[in-house]
């Protein structure tokens, strides 16, 4: 068998979180469908040296027989081609068609989109499955068969996830036992994306990416934070949001903060970041967060690092989108005409507002540099070079994780 060279998907600009993805030879870096990386996990010939191994033990039980194969679509079409390739001897083969998963995971309700075949009456038939993992798609294959009057049904599995398996049923053949991870490739897709691939790659689990993001009044940082959350499925923070989501819903924090602010006093940091981490506990498939409006003092900056610390994660990156003060002044002047804000219409007060930006920003700058996470991105251009700019920063950031 000729051997054939694994692929690494890289990412192509198109719509709005959609990944196309376009073919080159490598196998050393993360590849990226939609909002995910996944790394390599298991070589072709690890691959095709498991589905070999199916075919023999099934060959050696049904040698004097011609049973019936039955792939289950869409994730077993690879595994059913090659399995048929080293089959020696004769055979047929059909497909059903079952489906429980929605993105990385099980929807709990599995669909049957192609039913069993016919004739098979006093038949020996070999469900060839792709995983096995919780069971739930393999119970509804066993009631579909249960139902027919085959001669006898029996599971193969090229990969089979036993940490997580009920044990309900047998399973009577397997390729390799691997950990309950989330794999696409040879037939798996992350969102019908990956299928193609010849080899098996793993969800990344450590690349969530956590972000503080800066910037002046009229920067964008707002425009910028909402395509970001888009494109790498991260969590936009607003401090501000955030505050005024929990005292206009009444919460105890919510009713906490409103307190200090009535008795003009700050809000103490504890109160904010309690709010952080509600927000952050609240959004669990999050790839990350953009945090914006905070930290703002190093004070707040090392608080923020020992709450993430305490959920075994890390600021990765602080991004400043860097823009020059006349630019700024003439879009918030414009934007001024539209918001009515009469903070935006004085020119004035727009510069105070970048003297006070300014201020807080230096010590929390030498902050980031000292544990070198701290970028600077030119700010000014249209909307989707500045986002090209940011996603420049972030990719490294996924790669080095």
């Amino acid at each position: 068998m000729n051997s054939l060279k694994p692929y690494k998907l890289k990412a192509q600009r198109g719509p709005k979180n959609v990944i196309f993805a376009h073919l080159i030879k490598s196998i050393d870096e993360l590849i990226k469908l939609h909002d995910k990386f996944f790394r390599p996990y298991l070589k072709e010939a690890q691959i095709l040296e498991a589905v070999q191994k199916v075919a023999t033990e099934i060959a050696n039980d049904y040698k004097d027989q011609v049973p019936i194969f039955v792939g289950v679509l869409n994730g077993a079409f690879m595994f059913v081609s090659d399995f048929l390739k080293a089959y020696p001897h004769p055979c047929e083969v059909s497909f059903v068609r079952l489906s429980s998963y929605q993105g990385l995971t099980s929807t709990g309700i599995v669909e049957t989109l192609l039913d069993v075949p016919e004739n098979i009456e006093g038949r020996s038939i070999i469900i060839l499955e792709d995983v096995i993992d919780t069971g739930r798609t393999l119970k509804q294959l066993v009631h579909l068969f249960s139902q027919t009057n085959a001669k006898e049904f029996k599971i193969a599995s090229l990969f089979y996830k036993s940490e997580v398996y009920n044990g309900e049923y047998a399973i009577d053949y397997v390729g390799l036992e691997i950990p309950d991870a989330f794999i696409v490739g040879y037939g798996l897709d992350y969102k019908e994306l990956g299928r193609n691939l010849r080899e098996v790659y793993q969800l990344n689990q450590t690349n969530m990416i956590n972000l503080v993001l800066f910037g002046k009044p009229g920067a964008g940082k707002g425009t910028q934070a909402g395509f970001l959350k888009e494109k790498y499925n991260l969590k936009h923070i607003s401090t501000g949001d955030v505050f005024r989501y929990n005292m206009k819903n009444g919460t105890e924090l919510g009713k906490l903060a409103k307190s200090y602010i009535d008795r003009g006093d700050l809000v103490p940091d504890e109160v904010t970041i309690d709010m952080l981490k509600d927000e952050v506990e609240k959004n669990p498939d999050a790839a990350g967060f953009i945090f914006d409006g905070f930290p703002r003092t190093d004070a707040q900056a090392e608080a923020l690092d020992n709450f993430l610390e305490s959920k075994d994660m890390q600021v990765n990156a602080t991004i400043a989108l860097e823009a020059d003060d006349d630019v700024l002044v003439a879009r918030l002047l414009e934007r001024g005409k539209e918001s009515g804000r009469s903070d935006d219409q004085d020119e004035a007060k727009i510069r105070n507002r970048f003297e006070e930006y300014n201020h807080k920003t230096a010590p929390l700058k030498a902050y980031y540099e000292k544990q070198g996470k701290f970028h600077s991105v030119n700010g000014i251009g249209e909307i989707d070079e500045i986002t090209e700019r940011l996603a420049k920063v972030i990719d490294q950031l996924f790669h080095n994780v």
